[in-house]
């Protein structure tokens, strides 16, 4: 597994917690020396556990040794980076590509070269030119075989997929990640065995879908505030014919993390090289940063317009709840827009204060926990939907802040609770109650 980040971790972890015997080739001395001494430079549930158990059965380890993690392999997975290059919304290839010609050179004898990273179309035809560039002499099959992972739940999701997706022309390639795989096979997970740049589209396609569900809910959401219509009866409503399905409808500031943001984009430049505009995701990516910047502006409108010299208390920074991600989070735009207008931020996360300090401007406060935060505060509001948020008293916020003013960018907690004990209470999509 090359790269242990995000991806290889975990799926190198489940690899080997199938059976099978894994080296993370990791070549950043400082996380190396980490994950060899069980520190993990990510947050991902349940992924401690799986990786210090298997390192003590001895079917994982960590290495800075390309050549000898080679050894003998029959599957290389290229899991390195590709965040979007700068300036054109393209995915920087560079890693891979360099990571493709590395294992050329280390290779001695036929394996299948996977890339597991999300890469456009045409990379594995790019990848199997440079390395028979590097070495004419070598058998080699490429194949691509993208990640489906939600982080927060990413350990289900690879034991437990919805399905597999296995880009590979030769039969050999296919039989060698067939064995990998076998223990979907017991529990009858799908494997979709498929040529190379429809796996490399499927990984884009399927982003992007979730993307404009995400962004679709979230304008009918602002509909529903117009009309006085309820925007969680309408995804229910909606959701719950097959054809459309209820995940990914629940309405917020908008999406983020290290997926959609840069996977929209990087689909619209694909398809616009290729002579095929997809407008509907070009409406996405549009769409979604306006949102996550107009949230601000709601918190302003909450408080009368201006927040200057108000307390802003702020539960949540990640991008999402279970994770320390902070990539493309909502609350990079939103904060940033309270502090430079005169707000002082206080802020509090279970995982990602670390990760947001570097991104986040200077005198933001970061505190203890929920409550802390929301010590003294004019405004609460809530970013991120982190359980131990919903689990708070309304009389417990009440007894902490000075004003009473809760705009709910997530929805956690229950309309007539909130106004009950006091609170100006706003939320998304749900007016009048």
């Amino acid at each position: 597994m090359i790269g242990g980040g995000y991806v290889g971790l975990v799926s190198g972890a489940c690899f080997a917690e199938f059976g099978s015997e894994v080296t993370v080739v990791e070549t950043d001395p400082d996380k190396l020396g980490a994950l060899r001494q069980g520190k993990l430079p990510i947050y991902e549930p349940g992924l401690d556990r799986l990786v210090e158990e298997n390192v003590a059965a001895g079917r994982l380890s960590f290495t800075d040794d390309l050549a000898a993690a080679l050894a003998g392999v029959e599957a290389v997975f290229i899991a390195v980076g590709t965040p979007m290059r700068r300036g054109d919304g393209h995915a920087d290839l560079t890693y891979v590509y360099a990571a493709a010609e590395q294992v050329a050179r280390a290779l001695t004898g036929y394996a299948v070269i996977v890339t597991k990273s999300t890469v456009p179309l045409g990379t594995g035809r790019r990848i199997a030119e440079i390395v028979r560039e590097t070495r004419p002499d070598l058998e080699f099959d490429v194949a691509s075989n993208p990640e489906f992972l939600r982080e927060g739940n990413a350990i289900e999701d690879f034991m437990r997929p919805d399905r597999v997706v296995i880009g590979a022309e030769r039969e050999r390639a296919r039989e060698v990640l067939r064995r990998l795989y076998r223990p979907l096979y017991l529990i009858e997970a799908p494997i979709v065995f498929t040529g190379l740049e429809t796996a490399e589209l499927t990984k884009y396609a399927a982003n992007a879908f979730l993307a404009m569900k995400v962004t679709f809910i979230n304008e009918m959401a602002d509909l529903c505030e117009k009309a006085g219509a309820d925007v969680h009866d309408v995804a229910r409503g909606i959701g719950l014919d097959g054809r459309i399905g209820r995940k990914f409808l629940h309405p917020g500031p908008g999406f983020g993390g290290s997926c959609f943001p840069k996977d929209t984009l990087a689909l619209v430049r694909i398809a616009q090289d290729y002579g095929a505009p997809s407008r509907l995701v070009e409406q996405v990516v549009l769409v979604n940063e306006a949102r996550k910047a107009s949230m601000a502006v709601r918190i302003e409108q909450a408080c009368g317009g201006s927040v200057r010299g108000r307390t802003i208390a702020v539960l949540g920074l990640t991008f999402k709840p279970e994770t320390d991600d902070m990539r493309d989070s909502p609350s990079l735009p939103i904060v940033s827009r309270l502090v430079g207008d005169g707000a002082t931020v206080r802020a509090f996360d279970p995982e990602g204060m670390d990760q947001a300090r570097p991104l986040l401007p200077e005198g933001v406060i970061y505190c203890r926990d929920a409550l802390d935060a929301a010590e003294g505060a004019d405004v609460l509001v809530v970013v991120t939907e982190w359980n131990e948020f919903r689990a708070i008293e309304p009389a417990s916020l009440a007894a902490a802040m000075r004003g009473r003013v809760i705009v709910d960018l997530r929805n956690v907690y229950d309309p007539a609770a909130m106004r009950e004990a006091g609170f100006a209470y706003h939320c998304i999509g749900r007016p009048g109650k």
